[in-house]
């Protein structure tokens, strides 16, 4: 049996980008932020913060009158896992043809590509170690 993804909807994860910002939100505190990027209904944002919860992204604690929810994994962990799982299904694991995907495709600037080489020079130093 396959076990479960950990990669998120994009509806979960825009939840989720909200709450690790604010760091603990009530439903209509996430409902409010996302009413303002498009039309969503409050019951929606509720049921899906309850699915996070059950999901064991977010834990709840009860505030006066309403529920507060914290991000119950760090944002770089849930980020790591979904690409990890996109580059393991995409291209069986090798992360060299995501990064010549994204260089071809003109998708990193200088900047980019300066972090990057910057980035393999720290890694491959701290492998010398």
């Amino acid at each position: 049996m396959k076990p479960p993804s950990t990669t998120l909807t994009a509806q979960e994860l825009e939840i989720m980008k909200v709450v690790w910002r604010l760091e603990k939100a009530t439903v209509r505190a996430v409902y409010e932020v996302l009413l303002d990027r498009r039309k969503i209904a409050y019951t929606t944002v509720m049921t899906m913060m309850k699915i996070l919860e059950q999901k064991k992204y977010l834990s709840k604690t009860q505030d006066e009158k309403a529920y507060v929810y914290t991000p119950s994994v760090p944002r770089n962990q849930v980020i790591r896992g979904m690409v990890r799982e996109f580059v393991d299904r995409v291209f069986n694991g090798a992360a060299e043809p995501l990064v010549a995907h994204l260089v071809e495709d003109r998708k990193l600037s200088e900047k980019d590509l300066r972090e990057i080489t910057r980035m393999i020079r720290a890694n491959s130093e701290g492998s010398k170690k």
